[in-house]
């Protein structure tokens, strides 16, 4: 009796009942409809009150406990989904300072980065798989293996995931999406293409386009992927152990190439140390207030202040074109004042994010309206931060002690997640029986085949 109990509480109610599809059982042969034993029967009967309830009773009673409440979790998690879709589709995480998306949801919610990409994934591709988010909504699917789907699936899909998603572990979901036919790339009969480097731009930025053969490529991929790494790695060691969920982001290819870039650079400034980037050579136009980079752009006013933050800053003045005189070199920041202010504010001060390297000290009374080089009037910030407080959407407020940062909106930010104890009832939603666990025969499974394009005579 004991052993047809276990059988029933690891098959549960699925044992008297057909498999959705025709093509699950025979993903799983091992699974078929069977009637009841007596002992089954018996052990479905209620027990007496007082009596004593065996290991086999309390698994079952714990079972549909953990049913219900996966249930309700993947419901709540399935509207997590749709307001983050929402903020997505009406661009109105812009305003939060944020650098993406998932940064965004790390942030607010409290998880884990990797529970924030799989969120903001399904949250971008949810009108796509509206059948497999019905079952998120309706508690029968969880986040994890609609974010498989939603992360590799092909286009048109849906219907024929809806049906495995909700028998299918995480695992077999990897799988089948895996087993996918993907499109053989056409061989490219072109020569190699000689080397290339062009830019255009535009008021938003330069956008720069680099055409190499397949062994300088190969050299370009190394390079690059080195930095990479070792950006990674710094990015790991300045985190470990602390509160990821509001750590800013990993390391991106772009910010790879940036240090490839500052990296020659740096050693060219050692060889000529008149060339060394942290000196910003202006051209200031006394009559009309207007400053241009040496042998550069116009900048406004928000990139001419940024610039002064922190820098090693050389000015020449001119009066109509030409010329009048030349202030001296000078360092914003001392260096006995940079590590004062690094020992104090220790990460940037922008609620959310930990960075430790690469910091700027910046003025909150901007330098040039008069705010004075003290520790007052400084505080730490990330490039990031410090390119959006200067455009606008973060507001730094002083003095650095009891400093306020608020979002283009006006609204304080502050350090901690969005959660708080519920005041709504849980969803009333069907417990989630969750996947079947049974082995699956995977010879018998059908892929997914994409629609062939329709050919025109």
């Amino acid at each position: 009796m004991e052993r047809c109990n276990r059988v029933q509480a690891r098959l549960g109610d699925t044992a008297t009942e057909p498999m959705p599809a025709p093509f699950h059982a025979d993903l799983w042969p091992e699974k078929r409809v069977r009637p009841l034993c007596d002992a089954e029967v018996m052990s479905s009967i209620a027990m007496p009150a007082g009596a004593h309830m065996g290991p086999a009773q309390r698994l079952d009673g714990l079972f549909e406990e953990l049913a219900e409440l996966t249930g309700q979790r993947n419901a709540i998690d399935g509207r997590i989904v749709e307001i983050v879709a929402q903020i997505e589709h009406d661009e109105l995480w812009g305003a939060t300072g944020v650098r993406s998306i998932p940064a965004l949801v790390a942030w607010k919610t409290g998880v884990s980065p990797a529970n924030a990409h799989t969120i903001a994934t399904v949250a971008h591709r949810l009108e796509e798989f509206p059948q497999c988010a019905a079952g998120l909504r309706d508690g029968r699917v969880s986040l994890d293996q609609i974010g498989v789907i939603a992360e590799r699936a092909a286009a048109g899909s849906d219907a024929h995931y809806a049906q495995l998603i909700e028998v299918a572990t995480v695992s077999q979901l990897r799988t089948a999406v895996r087993l996918e036919p993907r499109p053989d790339p056409e061989p490219d009969r072109r020569p190699e293409p000689q080397r290339s480097l062009t830019r255009t731009s535009n008021e938003h930025g330069s956008c720069w386009r680099i055409t190499l053969g397949h062994l300088d490529a190969a050299k370009f991929d190394a390079a690059l992927q080195s930095h990479l790494d070792a950006l990674v790695i710094e990015w790991k060691h300045d985190h470990d152990g602390g509160d990821a969920d509001h750590a800013p982001p990993l390391p991106t290819t772009a910010d790879a190439f940036l240090r490839l870039i500052e990296t020659g650079w740096d050693t060219e400034a050692a060889r000529r140390p008149h060339g060394q980037h942290t000196t910003v050579i202006a051209h200031l136009d006394i009559k009309d207030r207007a400053a241009a980079l040496h042998l550069g752009p116009l900048l406004t006013d928000d990139e001419r202040r940024f610039l002064l933050c922190d820098a090693t800053f050389e000015m020449w003045f001119e009066r109509d074109g030409e010329p009048i005189g030349a202030g001296r070199s000078t360092r914003a920041i001392s260096r006995r004042l940079r590590r004062a202010l690094e020992h104090r504010d220790r990460c940037c001060v922008v609620p959310g994010c930990n960075a430790t390297r690469g910091l700027h000290a910046h003025h909150i009374r901007h330098w040039e309206d008069g705010g004075e080089t003290e520790l007052d009037n400084l505080v730490l910030v990330c490039p990031h931060h410090h390119r959006q407080h200067h455009r606008g959407l973060l507001t730094i407020t002083g003095p650095a002690g009891t400093r306020t940062i608020t979002d283009s909106t006006g609204r304080p930010l502050h350090p901690g997640s969005l959660a708080r104890p519920p005041k709504r009832p849980p969803p009333s939603v069907a417990p989630c029986p969750g996947p079947t666990g049974e082995r699956a025969q995977w010879w018998w499974y059908q892929p997914f085949q994409p629609q062939a394009p329709p050919t025109t005579n």
